[in-house]
């Protein structure tokens, strides 16, 4: 019998942004030995955490207006306490993310026998308190091997568009559809993996009756019947939805990277535009303040750790603050996907720089004299903070963020939460706006162009393809098309990231964009290229200080020089999405334009270098001189 010291809870560790980019609610996170799936929130627990709720009124606001989401009162870090590598036995060790073993079926790495984790084949160990990792099934009674064999994850799943995920069904595939003749309700299984270079090639075998069947048999869509319908499990939730589910579930290998998609809110913590300091800490720290007597402050700016941020400012100040933003926070919420960007564009643009603050403090050295006319305003963010929120999932599928309904989110708990996950980080950037003459002149010239009409056409298509079953109503291909503006400038950050990471001291992994496109309409132009990772807070200056205005010369010109050329040139050059082809990029690739996943806000899309140099035809490009 296993002694309860093989049974310590934790098994690993991540850090806090794989929880909203690859490991968070409800996705297979791969360890050394076995894979586990992280729970629904119902399991998760503040009890012991040292962490306190992550304040960002925007972010926060922008959730509540989602659907489902009106209950969700904080946003709250993953539970964490200190103390696990000092003493791996106490508190600390029992303060995590849930997670379960899945699939919950295990094949012996000596013997090939396939079991359920909860029979009596395998054992679970993990005695180790400072190599959580360690943790393993084994196989006990192996005919092959005396030395416990490892036993690893069956490694077939079911999931649907719906998010449901299922274990696969080995006992009823490999008799049919049916069950053991020999009478068996849980018949001895062997998986044998044959190899070969033609996909899987997985045998399944009942060792009870000697029925076999080759796990090609249910990949791909004409093998659909050979798999039962979709029982609308969340695993995640250890629920099945009453509701069930008219999808036809596909077979999916741990690890596929389609198995999860986060989706993501994210905001930086700007002040209103013309705000004081005071008055963005109000609005900051109004879940603490809102409904505060006047005569209580004294008290409650002594013993709420919350409050202490209000130091430099009298009782009457503040309240003179909090009274005038209750005036302000009493009016009605704007309905629809929430805009998180604009309050953004305008503290950037705006002539009058906000008073310097922990979170957001700006400068500007002014557009360097070689890039006048190709340049409007440079602005360095030396201070930032991020804020992101986890407000659902997709598998199969990503989420479009300019029309999340295209696909059908899964739940994060089995009701309505009030949390969600969240992040916070704290970074430095570079703004650049580009004068809206320029991109208006440039939009005017390419409006009519072949390329533009490619690009156009292939959206079109990708919509097609992808969402015009889910669409009720009518279809229209063109919807949320993000425009011809947003390709060069989305282009012109990524030729800007790749260049910078050169010398600023972080990869282009630890660089983010964010994209402020128009139209005609709403002529803005601006990138931000900030850092968004934990490491020494983000804030060492190596990135901003590229924006002086000498640095900053040299890098434009070398971005847009190494763009005129690609060591893939010319299938690169020549590149334009052409039917039946519905990729959403022309001259790039990832010599030249492509970032990592975590960098790019729409991952590696709407990319085309001949819309900002000229590598065929000048007229096409936003700049056609070199600086």
């Amino acid at each position: 019998m296993t002694t309860a010291s093989h049974h310590r809870r934790r098994v690993g560790a991540v850090r806090p942004s794989h929880l909203m980019f690859t490991s968070g609610v409800g996705a297979l996170v791969d360890l050394p030995n076995f894979s586990v799936l992280v729970r629904g929130l119902d399991e998760w627990s503040e009890q012991g955490s040292v962490l306190d709720p992550i304040s960002e009124p925007r972010l926060l606001a922008a959730v509540q207006a989602l659907p489902g989401k009106r209950a969700v009162e904080r946003l709250l870090p993953a539970p964490w306490r200190d103390g696990i590598d000092a003493d791996p036995k106490g508190p600390a060790s029992t303060v995590g993310v849930p997670v379960a073993p899945f699939p919950a079926w295990l094949r012996c790495t000596a013997c090939d026998e396939l079991a359920p984790v909860t029979g009596p084949q395998f054992t679970f160990e993990n005695d180790r308190p400072r190599r959580p990792h360690d943790a393993r099934f084994f196989h006990g009674e192996c005919g092959k091997s005396r030395r416990k064999p490892l036993a690893v994850a069956a490694r077939f799943v079911l999931s649907c568009v719906r998010g449901h995920i299922d274990d696969f069904p080995y006992t009823r595939f490999v008799h049919g559809g049916g069950s053991c003749p020999k009478g068996s309700k849980a018949p001895r299984l062997r998986m044998e993996d044959r190899g070969g270079n033609l996909g899987a090639n997985v045998e399944i075998r009942c060792v009870s009756c000697g029925a076999s069947r080759n796990i090609r048999q249910a990949l791909g869509r004409r093998k659909q019947p050979n798999l039962p319908r979709c029982r609308a499990r969340h695993a995640h939730l250890n629920w099945f939805d009453p509701a069930g589910c008219p999808e036809d579930p596909q077979v999916l290998v741990v690890g596929a990277s389609n198995q999860w998609f986060a989706q993501t809110l994210s905001a930086l913590a700007v002040p209103k535009t013309g705000a004081g300091v005071l008055a963005t800490k109000v609005e900051q720290h109004w879940t603490a303040l809102e409904g505060l007597p006047r005569q209580m402050l004294p008290y409650a700016r002594a013993n709420v750790g919350a409050l202490k941020e209000f130091a430099l400012w009298s009782d009457d100040e503040l309240w003179a603050a909090i009274e005038a933003h209750q005036a302000t926070a009493d009016e009605p919420a704007a309905e629809g996907y929430p805009d998180l960007r604009t309050a953004e564009w305008e503290i950037f643009t705006s002539p009058h720089q906000p008073e310097p603050d922990p979170d957001f403090t700006l400068s500007r050295p002014g557009v360097p004299p070689a890039l006048r006319g190709l340049v409007d305003d440079v602005v360095q963010a030396e201070r930032l903070r991020e804020v992101r929120a986890l407000i659902g999932f997709t598998r199969l599928d990503a989420p479009d963020p300019d029309d999340p309904e295209l696909v059908t989110p899964a739940p994060l708990a089995k009701g309505n939460p009030d949390w969600v996950p969240a992040t916070e980080v704290r970074g430095e950037g570079i703004f650049l706006r580009l004068p809206a003459d320029l991109l208006a002149d440039w939009a005017h010239r390419v409006a009519g162009s072949d390329a533009l009409a490619a690009h156009q056409q292939a959206y079109a298509r990708f919509r097609q393809n992808r969402y015009s079953d889910r669409i009720k109503g009518p279809f229209d291909p063109m919807q949320n098309w993000p425009g011809i503006r947003y390709i060069a400038l989305h282009t012109l950050s990524h030729l800007l990231i790749r260049t910078i990471s050169l010398e600023c001291g972080y990869s282009s992994a630890s660089l983010t964009e964010r994209i402020y496109a128009g139209n005609e309409d709403d002529p803005r132009a601006g990138i931000l290229i900030y850092t968004a990772v934990p490491d020494a807070e983000g804030t060492l200056g190596g990135l901003v200080s590229l924006a002086e205005q000498h640095d900053l010369t040299r890098l434009f010109r070398r971005a847009l020089r190494d763009a005129r050329h690609c060591s893939s040139d010319p299938l690169c050059a020549e590149r334009l999405p052409a039917h039946p082809a519905d990729f959403l990029h022309g001259a790039a690739c990832h010599v030249c334009l492509f970032v990592s996943e975590t960098t790019c806000e729409r991952g590696n899309r709407f990319l085309d270098r001949r819309f900002v140099v000229p590598i065929d035809r000048p007229e096409l490009a936003l700049y056609p001189d070199q600086p």
